[in-house]
């Protein structure tokens, strides 16, 4: 089920929350969706699922209006909030036994789907415990099965991994990625190495707007805009090679890292230094055994665009 946003905007007094966004989530596809805090990323998940109602624009998922169609939509949704309301007193299959009832999932099937959850969740040691009694990664996991336990065609997951050891983040993150083969995900997390192993596709609101979109590979190319080597020479002296790198027409920054031994070069923009370098090493008969390519990360283009 595809999910187009249009022109959504949230006001709370003066103050726009989310500020005339709009865009589209493909069926299949997983979104990042990234903000520092206060962004408006979890307003806008909310209006989606319908929790919020908006101030203006509108939210489409397939055919379907958050507008006109609330009551359909939230049966095609399966949503994890940011602070995972769980009943703490109610043993974990009989809390999924619950979820499965509110959504109206069929009862001859629900045992079925339970097990599945249990499963794919990792909830089957723990699965005749209170939920009061579990650990917060394992409370996480709850969360997750309630918002799947209805095979919904959309999932919003905020902070999916919160509270989760290093272990669990693998399989979630692996878990997300076998449901966004068949579903459509939007995901909101604030650790970015997980954002850029898991989604497809990225986007970025900073004070309620949006100010990225794309892949990340994409992102970190834009957004850059300058190519960036590690450039280990040998044989040449520290002062000589550096002040003749810094010569070279095409580059504009050159660096020196020295717990590593090697020249960090940054390359005017829309412009390359690596055959210059080459020649130079070559004209100064200097051994170079290092020329290696330097992507900005994740969090370099996240800090670009919101702090400006």
């Amino acid at each position: 089920m595809n999910i187009k946003v249009e022109n959504l905007v949230k006001k709370y007094g003066p103050q726009r929350a989310v500020d005339d966004i709009s865009f589209e989530v493909k069926s299949g596809e997983i979104l990042g969706f990234l903000g520092p805090n206060g962004a408006g990323k979890t307003t806008t998940m909310k209006i989606i699922t319908c929790y919020m109602a908006p101030s203006n624009g509108d939210v489409k998922l397939g055919n379907y209006s958050i507008r006109h169609d609330a009551e359909r939509i939230k049966k095609s949704i399966g949503y994890l909030p940011e602070h995972n309301p769980l009943y703490l007193d109610m043993p974990v299959i009989e809390y999924l036994r619950f979820s499965a009832a509110i959504q109206s999932y069929p009862k001859s099937k629900t045992p079925e789907r339970i097990r599945e959850m249990v499963r794919l969740c990792g909830l089957d040691k723990e699965k005749h415990k209170k939920i009061g009694e579990l650990s917060k990664g394992y409370r996480q996991r709850v969360g997750l099965a309630q918002a799947m336990i209805h095979d919904p065609e959309v999932l919003i997951l905020d902070e999916p991994t919160t509270g989760l050891d290093p272990n669990q983040i693998v399989e979630i993150r692996e878990l997300i990625r076998e449901l966004g083969k068949e579903k459509t995900v939007i995901l909101s997390t604030h650790i970015l190495p997980e954002v850029e192993a898991t989604c497809d596709r990225i986007i970025i609101i900073n004070e309620g707007k949006i100010v990225a979109n794309g892949a990340p590979r994409e992102l970190r190319k834009q957004l850059s805009g300058r190519e960036i080597s590690r450039i280990r020479i040998e044989d040449g002296s520290q002062n000589d090679v550096f002040a003749k790198l810094r010569e070279l027409p095409s580059v504009e920054l050159v660096d020196w890292e020295d717990a590593t031994k090697v020249f960090v070069v940054e390359s005017k923009k829309e412009e390359t230094s690596r055959r210059a370098i080459f020649n130079l090493c070559v004209q100064n008969g200097w051994a170079l055994t290092e020329m290696t390519p330097i992507e900005r990360d994740l969090e370099d283009v996240f800090r670009n665009v919101t702090l400006g």
